[in-house]
C-alpha cells in the first residue's frame, strides 16, 4: 500500500517536471534592447553636471527627496536630543 503511493508520487513528481520543462522551453523571448551605449554616452559627457544628476528629471526629484528627509530627520534627532537632556518639570 505504502508502495503504491509512493510509486504514484513519483508520476506525479515526473508530469510535473515534464510541463515545467515544456513550458519553460516554448516561452517567446522578447528582444530587450541594448541601451548601455546611450547611457554611457551621457554619464560621460563633460557638461558640468554631478553624475548623480545625470539621469535627467527623476534623479533630480529622487536626490530632493532623499535630501529633504535627511534634513527633517536630523533636525527630529536635535529636537529629541533636546527634549531628553531637559526632563520635564513634576507638577
Amino acid at each position: 500500500m505504502n508502495c503504491k503511493r509512493t510509486a504514484r508520487m513519483f508520476r506525479q513528481i515526473l508530469a510535473l517536471q515534464q510541463v515545467s520543462r515544456r513550458t519553460i522551453a516554448s516561452t517567446a523571448r522578447r528582444q530587450v534592447e541594448n541601451k548601455v551605449p546611450q547611457k554611457q554616452k551621457i554619464f560621460q559627457e563633460d557638461n558640468g553636471m554631478p553624475v548623480h544628476l545625470k539621469g535627467g528629471s527623476s534623479d533630480a526629484l529622487l536626490y530632493r527627496t532623499t535630501m529633504v528627509l535627511t534634513v527633517l530627520g536630523a533636525g527630529y534627532v536635535v529636537y529629541e536630543l533636546v527634549k531628553a537632556a531637559y526632563p520635564q518639570k513634576k507638577e
